[in-house]
C-alpha cells in the first residue's frame, strides 16, 4: 500500500476539522494549506483511489432529517467473514462496517431516511446471510471530537 507524504498528511489532519460551507469549499481549503484547488482535489482523489481514504464526504444527522441511526452486531464465522462483508456493505444504509475481536465479529452501523427501515434493513441482512443481526439502539447520544492525527 502507498504511504502518506508531508502534503497528504497535512490536508487529511486539516480536514478532520471541519469542511467550510461556502461557494468554493476546495478553494478556500487550498488557500489555507498554500496549494492550488486542483492540487487538493488531486490529492484527494488519489487518496481515495489508492484506499488510503475510504470516503470523503459529509455526514449526516439522520435523525434531525428524519431517519434512524443504529449500531448492529453479527457473529460471522471467520471461514465466511469476507462473503458477508460484500454482503452487509452492499446495503446503502449500512454507514460502517468493523471487525472486532469478539463473539460478535462485525459491528456497522445503519442509517435510514425513514425510522422503520431499520428493522427491514436487518431482516433483509438476516435473509440474505443466514445469521442474526443483532439491533443495539442508540439510548443517550455522546459528542466525541476525535481526530486521528496522520
Amino acid at each position: 500500500m502507498d504511504s502518506l507524504d508531508s502534503l497528504d498528511r497535512l490536508i487529511i489532519n486539516h480536514l478532520q476539522g471541519g469542511f467550510p460551507i461556502c461557494e468554493r469549499p476546495y478553494l478556500e481549503v487550498a488557500k489555507y494549506l498554500h496549494i492550488s484547488e486542483a492540487v487538493l482535489i488531486e490529492r484527494l482523489a488519489q487518496l481515495l483511489d489508492k484506499g488510503l481514504l475510504s470516503r470523503f464526504g459529509l455526514l449526516y444527522h439522520a435523525e434531525r432529517l428524519g431517519g434512524a441511526l443504529t449500531l448492529a452486531a453479527m457473529s460471522v464465522p471467520e471461514t465466511e467473514f469476507d462473503q458477508v462483508t460484500a454482503i452487509v456493505n452492499a446495503f446503502p444504509e449500512v454507514a460502517h462496517n468493523y471487525a472486532r475481536d469478539h463473539e460478535l465479529n462485525m459491528w456497522f452501523v445503519l442509517a435510514t431516511e425513514q425510522p422503520e427501515r431499520v428493522p427491514e434493513v436487518i431482516q433483509e441482512i438476516e435473509a440474505q446471510t443466514g445469521l442474526t443481526v443483532y439491533n443495539m439502539p442508540k439510548q443517550t447520544e455522546y459528542y466525541v471530537g476525535l481526530r486521528l492525527e496522520v
